[in-house]
């Protein structure tokens, strides 16, 4: 009988670990997504310039989230503020810490770091340079992204480190705010220093509309991400149990409700003013939104995010608009704002509002205020530290291109001149002698 027992918990680890390898690829296809979304979102002379910026963007997170960011994120805490181990993966599966996933947990996790990263990529793009970009992306995953997720989520691979935001309460249980909040601070820090695209405003002020390049192929890309938000939330309860398809589905009723809600908001409220940008932005946003509690919600209550996300997301577009902070592709009311709201609907789930049936008024406000405070120390952290960042990138190698490179198309690299592919007279007549 002891054996039988130790042979199923042996299967059941293998299952768990197989479920977080599948939820790992499905958060990788989010690349493809925001790379199809950010393409679609954008101006048809900059397209090249922000695909290679999506695979750059994978590739620093690749080399180093796994040389110092994962350590620094998931490592043996040291003085409560940053992980001391697991540099480069060093006995990483010599564990002895009750943790089978190993090197699973490690894609994982990097599938999302390399979400934040994208993130930013697609709020600057159309007039960032390829270097201070690069620069950028490479002091994300070393440094804003895996602080303060060791912060928020440093216990996940030593149940015992000290994450003094966790420790605190805070619920974040897909990254609301560790993965979204964090990639859309950033991205407004960098755009308060960048300034609009050229032709963005109008001497007045006023807003001028820019054509997308391809609604569609944006609308592709909300499917793939759709797809791999199954994986984002799924994946995070790091095992194959009941809870999986419920989480899922909370997330898919959060996303469609925050789809239906912003399109019939923009239709209504709004004059229809970038109505598809709104419906694909509505669906983010209410993907965002329930990233932090789909395990504790309702179907129900994850209607209610849903519905929030998708008109807090039409107000926060308009807002930025006016305010002259201009996002290329609605990162930060997709991330940011929606990414707010979510963290702090946590506490709407029946677990939390009730007690043995009966409302529990201080639990409520004590879990809203540590909510809140997870909040603004993400902001206060990665704004600040993101806008040093950028600061000194501005003051050194610069962070737009050129105002020609800019109304012309940025290329990473120079353009090539295209050979004259016409066929002269003899090379035709000898052509046509063959057949």
């Amino acid at each position: 009988m002891e054996t039988k027992s130790q042979e199923f918990i042996e299967l059941a680890g293998k299952i768990d670990a197989i479920w977080v390898l599948i939820a790992a690829a499905l958060v990788f296809l989010m690349q493809a997504g925001f790379k199809c979304l950010e393409v679609g979102l954008v101006r048809k002379k900059h397209i090249e310039a922000v695909a290679m910026k999506n695979v750059i963007d994978w590739a620093v997170a690749s080399l180093i989230f796994l040389v110092f960011g994962f350590g620094l994120m998931f490592g043996k805490d040291s003085v409560g503020v940053i992980g001391s181990n697991l540099f480069f993966l060093s006995n990483l599966e010599s564990v002895e810490d009750g943790n089978s996933l190993g090197i699973i947990f490690f894609m994982f996790q990097l599938a999302f770091a390399g979400t934040a990263l994208t993130i930013v990529s697609g709020a600057m793009s159309e007039r960032t340079g390829f270097v201070p970009y690069l620069v950028a992306s490479v002091f994300i995953a070393l440094l804003i992204y895996p602080v303060f997720g060791h912060w928020a989520w440093g216990n996940l691979f030593f149940a015992d480190n000290k994450s003094w935001l966790a420790d605190l309460g805070f619920i974040d249980f897909a990254g609301s705010t560790v993965v979204h909040s964090v990639g859309a601070w950033v991205s407004l820090a960098g755009l308060s220093l960048l300034g609009p695209r050229i032709g963005r405003y109008n001497l007045d002020g006023s807003p001028r509309d820019i054509k997308a390049f391809n609604i569609p192929y944006a609308a592709l890309g909300l499917f793939m991400l759709w797809l791999g938000w199954w994986g984002f939330n799924g994946g995070s309860t790091l095992a194959f149990d009941s809870s999986v398809g419920l989480i899922i589905l909370n997330t898919n009723i959060a996303g469609a409700t925050g789809a239906i809600v912003a399109y019939f908001h923009c239709k209504l409220f709004q004059n229809k003013v970038g109505i598809y940008e709104k419906l694909i932005g509505g669906a983010l946003g209410g993907l965002v939104a329930i990233t932090a509690s789909p395990h504790i919600q309702t179907p129900f209550t994850s209607m209610v995010i849903g519905i929030l996300a998708g008109v807090v997301h039409n107000y926060g577009f308009e807002y930025l608009v006016k305010k002259r902070i201009d996002d290329a592709v609605g990162a930060i009311p997709v991330h940011g704002f929606c990414g707010v709201l979510g963290t702090l609907l946590v506490v709407i789930s029946p677990e939390i509002l009730f007690t043995d049936g009966t409302f529990n008024f201080m639990r409520v406000i004590t879990q809203l205020g540590v909510q809140a405070l997870g909040v603004a120390i993400c902001f206060g952290w990665a704004f600040s530290v993101g806008l040093l960042m950028f600061y000194t990138l501005k003051k050194t190698v610069g962070l737009r291109v050129s105002p020609d490179e800019e109304r012309e198309g940025i290329t990473l690299f120079p353009k090539i001149k295209e050979k004259d592919e016409q066929i002269d007279e003899d090379e035709l007549k000898k052509l046509l002698s063959e057949f």
